[in-house]
């Protein structure tokens, strides 16, 4: 596992309510995600308070939220993941409105258990089962438990996302345009995904999130490193 690339401090400054904090765990669950996702994050939680305010000192309280296999959805300090690998992922063009309200929707779930089929779902989804073609396979899924008191953590934060119809990873389809004038026109819809089939990679391969690293948001300058030996 790829240790920690940012410092505490770096990273608790950096963090802003309303972003998504993708983590890289060890766990076995956490191992499963990562295969079946091909990809290098098994965890996400929604900051739901900035860890810092305008002086710098550290708020009260947890400012992370995140569904966890054995305590269900809960709070969590930021230190909890200092020692790990995390990515930042920002919304865009939300207003302070809007991220209160995607909070409070996932504020909302506080107790929520962790539902452990929609990770037999995701699985079902991810790994391709010939002959049946892929535009099929989302139709034949359970979509999790279908009890709402469950969740994992990437559909939890997306369904918090959704309340306020902010895009993800959404499927796309081109119809032809009404419009008499032009024949050979398309328009092009997007379709919301069912919250439960998304993994914590959507959040960083969407192009709706901008990925924040803290060493550069600090201001980084290469010609201030010190090498152990100069450069060639």
């Amino acid at each position: 596992m790829q240790p920690a690339t940012s410092s505490p401090e770096r990273l608790a400054a950096t963090l802003r309510r309303g972003d998504i904090l993708l983590v890289e765990g060890s766990s076995r669950i956490s191992t499963a995600i990562k295969y079946l996702t091909q990809s290098t994050w098994s965890h996400a939680a929604l900051c739901t308070r900035t860890p810092l305010d305008a002086r710098g000192h550290p708020v009260r309280g947890d400012c992370l939220l995140e569904a966890d296999v054995a305590e269900g959805v809960r709070r969590v300090p930021l230190n909890l993941y200092w020692h790990q690998h995390t990515r930042i992922c920002r919304p865009i063009g939300l207003s302070d409105e809007e991220i209160d309200t995607l909070v409070a929707h996932a504020e909302a779930r506080l107790g929520n258990h962790y539902d452990l089929r929609n990770i037999l779902d995701l699985a079902r989804y991810l790994i391709r089962m010939p002959p049946v073609p892929s535009r099929y396979r989302r139709r034949m899924l359970a979509l999790g438990s279908g009890d709402p008191t469950r969740a994992i953590c990437s559909s939890l934060i997306a369904q918090s996302f959704q309340s306020v119809s902010y895009p993800i990873l959404p499927d796309r389809e081109s119809l032809p345009s009404s419009d008499p004038d032009c024949l050979h026109c398309y328009r092009e819809f997007l379709h919301i995904r069912h919250h439960s089939l998304f993994a914590p990679r959507d959040f960083d391969i969407s192009p709706y999130f901008d990925i924040i690293k803290p060493t550069l948001s600090a201001g980084f300058d290469p010609h201030r490193l010190q090498w152990s030996e100069p450069p060639p």
